[in-house]
C-alpha cells in the first residue's frame, strides 16, 4: 500500500504550540523531511523523537520530491516539517504536495501554528477578507508588479519580512500604497512578542531610531472601497458626457440604458444626464 505524506505544523516560537497529534505522528512515521535538519533536530530532541530525518529545501525541492514520492509508493509514511509553522505556506512544501497529487500519493495536513494567521488575528485589522503575499519578490521587476497590484487591494494585506529588509520594504509600501494604517507583529509567540499599530509613515520614523530585530509580519489595511469608488467617479467625470455615453453605445448598449449606466458611474440621476445631453 502507498504511504501517506503528513504535513505537520510545528511551533513558530513557543514550543508549547504543537499538537498531540503532530507529536504522535512525528514518532510513528518512517521518515521526517525537514527544511533545515540542524534546526529541526532541536525540536525533535526536545520532545525525545528519534525518527530519522532527511533534508527537503528550496534548493533540492524537485529532485528530492521524487525521491520522497518513491519512498511513499513503497509504503513508507513521511512527515514534512518546515523551520517554523505550517508546511506548504511560503516554502517548498507546496511542490512536494503537488507532485504527490500527480503521482497518486495521499496527502493530509495536521493543523497548527501559522505566522500569517497568528498575526492577522491579533492585529486589530479586518479579518473577514485578506490577501497573503508572504515575502515580496526580490527580483525588482516582479516586486514592482506585485506592489502595483496591491495598490488597489481592498482586503487586509499580510506580508512577511526579514529585519534587514524591513526599512526598504516600508519605503516601497509608502510609495505604492500611501500612508496606510498597519500593525507590525514581531517575534510571534516568543518572550519579546510585539504588536505595533501605526501608519506606514509612523513606522518609518520609528525604525529610524529603532533597529529592526527578529522576524516580522506586516498586516496592512486594505484600500477603502469609498476611496476606490471616488477615484473611479473622478475618472468618469474627466470625460465629456458624449465620450462617456460612447463607451457604452459602442458596446451595443441602447441609448436609454447607456444614460442609466452613465448616471450610475457619475453618482447622479438619469434625468440629469438626459437634460445635460439636451443642453450640450
Amino acid at each position: 500500500m502507498t504511504g501517506t505524506l503528513y504535513l505537520c505544523a510545528t511551533p513558530i516560537g513557543n514550543l508549547e504550540d504543537i499538537t498531540f497529534r503532530v507529536l504522535r505522528t512525528l514518532k510513528e512515521v518512517d521518515l521526517i523531511a525537514a527544511e533545515d535538519t540542524r534546526n529541526s533536530i532541536k525540536l525533535l530532541n526536545h520532545f525525545d523523537i528519534k525518527t530519522p530525518m532527511t533534508s527537503y529545501h528550496e534548493y533540492n525541492k524537485i529532485e528530492k520530491a521524487y525521491q520522497l514520492v518513491a519512498k511513499l509508493k513503497e509504503g513508507q509514511n513521511i512527515a514534512l516539517i518546515t523551520d517554523a509553522g505550517t508546511p506548504g505556506i511560503s516554502d517548498p512544501g507546496e511542490d512536494l504536495v503537488r507532485i504527490c497529487y500527480e503521482e497518486g500519493v495521499p496527502v493530509t495536513s495536521l493543523p497548527g501554528a501559522a505566522a500569517c494567521i497568528t498575526a492577522l488575528t491579533m492585529s486589530g485589522r479586518a479579518t473577514r477578507r485578506f490577501a497573503f503575499e508572504a515575502f515580496l519578490p526580490r527580483e525588482k521587476k516582479e516586486r514592482v508588479q506585485v506592489l502595483k497590484e496591491l495598490e488597489q487591494e481592498t482586503r487586509t494585506i499580510i506580508l512577511y519580512e526579514a529585519p534587514h529588509h524591513l526599512k526598504k520594504t516600508l519605503e516601497e509600501l509608502k510609495e505604492h500604497l500611501g500612508n496606510r494604517p498597519m500593525t507590525i507583529c514581531r517575534e510571534l509567540t516568543k518572550k519579546h512578542e510585539e504588536k505595533l499599530q501605526m501608519t506606514i509613515e509612523e513606522a518609518l520614523l520609528y525604525y529610524e531610531e529603532t533597529d529592526p530585530r527578529g522576524e516580522y509580519v506586516l498586516v496592512l489595511a486594505g484600500k477603502p472601497l469609498e476611496e476606490i469608488q471616488k477615484e473611479q467617479q473622478q475618472e468618469w467625470e474627466a470625460l465629456t458626457l458624449e465620450e462617456h455615453m460612447a463607451i457604452y453605445e459602442n458596446q451595443g448598449v441602447a441609448r436609454k440604458e447607456a444614460m442609466k449606466l452613465v448616471a450610475k458611474d457619475r453618482g447622479t440621476t438619469k434625468r440629469e444626464i438626459y437634460q445635460a445631453l439636451l443642453e450640450s
